[in-house]
């Protein structure tokens, strides 16, 4: 199965320069964790519910004022919409992430998340593997 046939396509994303109060914004709006970070269509970064806790929030900064630039996981993994879901799945796993943006000639044009492999049935191995990779601790914080 290709990514294609199970990515969301209706896809936020923010640009560094905007403020985290504005990524937490639309993440509260399309009920995401995470929100690609792009530079017109190219995707530049990624950043999460936890990187805005984490790294904004927990350190006392301005929301309304600090630019998601400050925040953002630079140079995040990357799909493409004609890859084989358990390469998607892998990468998920390797790099312990829940969401993949998915690009195509440069340009975001979707994201696959976890859960979407979970809700199929002949995939549902896959999503429960990169989780147990995912849910492993991580001391970067």
């Amino acid at each position: 199965m290709k990514v294609k046939e199970i990515m969301s396509k209706d896809i936020a994303s923010v640009s560094s320069e905007d403020s985290i109060e504005r990524a937490a914004q639309l993440m509260k709006q399309y009920d995401v964790g995470s929100i690609p970070v792009c530079s017109q269509d190219k995707v530049i970064g990624i950043v999460t519910d936890r990187d805005i806790t984490l790294r904004s929030v927990a350190s006392g900064q301005d929301t309304k004022h600090q630019k998601v630039s400050d925040i953002m996981t630079m140079d995040p993994a990357l799909g493409s919409p004609d890859m084989n879901v358990d390469d998607a799945a892998r990468i998920m796993s390797e790099r312990q992430i829940r969401r993949l943006p998915i690009v195509e000639n440069n340009s975001l044009v979707g994201i696959v998340a976890l859960g979407d492999i979970s809700l199929e049935p002949k995939l549902s191995d896959n999503a429960e593997e990169a989780l147990k990779d995912i849910s492993k601790p991580n001391n970067t914080f």
